[in-house]
């Protein structure tokens, strides 16, 4: 089954020597293919073909049908954000050292890439976060986040007190350096490390986990993702917090404004090879169950 895909764009790892080769053999498949190409303007300087089209990679989901990230996970995270509002695929190669996301190696990437541009693939969606800065009933800022919302203490050795609501009903008050509020992609990043749990990419959820509570007590939990989450302060001198939206940072975050943290409406479509499995890619990042070994009846 012939795919409706004929304007794909490219983006890639900008400043990165490593990944020209990978561009390389990309452009030429899909230009030998008769697909129109558009390449991100951080990473034309990597192809050699002086009638190369680009344009910057927020605009590209506006002029192509498809969109291929060419990196680790970092290069697919900044690739959903530039593209999530077109209501387009995207599909990552992978050539990073820890892939959750980016699932086809560059070693196969003809023969995967056939297949999917063929209408072989699996399709899922993922939701992002969207955080907002309240300061004196105004909105001062607005971020997205694939991965996770990440509420910190900054440039202060001591920690940060905060009153999370769900929904507007008080859930907790934590003394802590932080917390996690992370999406079922960002389960297996930042959350992960800080003893979050995993979660499933189908789940409707989120995840809230505190970083060194005060309290041991204090442990994550997982709520409805349609939930809206408060983070207010409670010091009673001025500091500064920080606040990620995955690797963006918003500073300056002052004790008497509020976060606001929803889940966006508009989701991601991410396209796999056939035969993807979440569970699979576990084990072999995580090296789990790497003494049993499974036989076919």
């Amino acid at each position: 089954m012939q795919t409706s895909f004929r304007t794909i764009g490219i983006i890639g790892k900008p400043s990165d020597p490593s990944v020209a080769e990978t561009l390389a053999i990309l452009y030429a498949y899909l230009k030998a293919h008769d697909y129109k190409v558009i390449v991100a303007s951080d990473s034309v300087g990597f192809i050699e073909d002086i009638a190369v089209n680009s344009c910057p990679a927020d605009v590209i989901g506006s002029k192509c049908d498809l969109v291929i990230a060419v990196g680790g996970d970092g290069t697919f995270l900044a690739a959903i954000r530039a593209i999530v509002a077109f209501d387009i695929p995207l599909i990552g190669v992978n050539l990073g050292r820890l892939g959750f996301l980016v699932d086809i190696s560059p070693n196969n990437l003809p023969d995967k890439l056939h297949r999917i541009l063929q209408g072989h693939y699996s399709e899922e969606q993922r939701y992002l976060l969207r955080a907002k800065i309240i300061r004196d009933g105004e909105i001062i800022h607005e971020e997205t986040a694939v991965n996770e919302v990440v509420v910190h203490r900054w440039i202060t050795p001591s920690m940060i007190e905060i009153v999370t609501k769900i929904d507007n009903v008080f859930l907790n008050s934590q003394r802590s350096d932080g917390l996690i509020i992370s999406t079922p992609t960002g389960s297996t990043a930042y959350s992960l490390s800080a003893g979050g749990p995993i979660l499933s990419p189908s789940l409707n959820a989120l995840v809230l986990v505190p970083l060194n509570p005060h309290t041991l007590s204090n442990r994550p939990i997982v709520v409805a993702d349609t939930a809206e989450i408060e983070i207010s302060f409670l010091q009673t001198k001025q500091i500064n917090a920080l606040v990620t939206c995955d690797h963006i940072e918003i500073p300056r975050v002052l004790i008497s404004d509020k976060i606001l943290i929803k889940k966006e409406p508009k989701p991601i479509r991410i396209l796999h090879p056939e035969g993807h499995d979440f569970f699979y890619i576990l084990r072999n990042k995580l090296n789990w169950s790497s003494g049993y070994h499974t036989t076919s009846c």
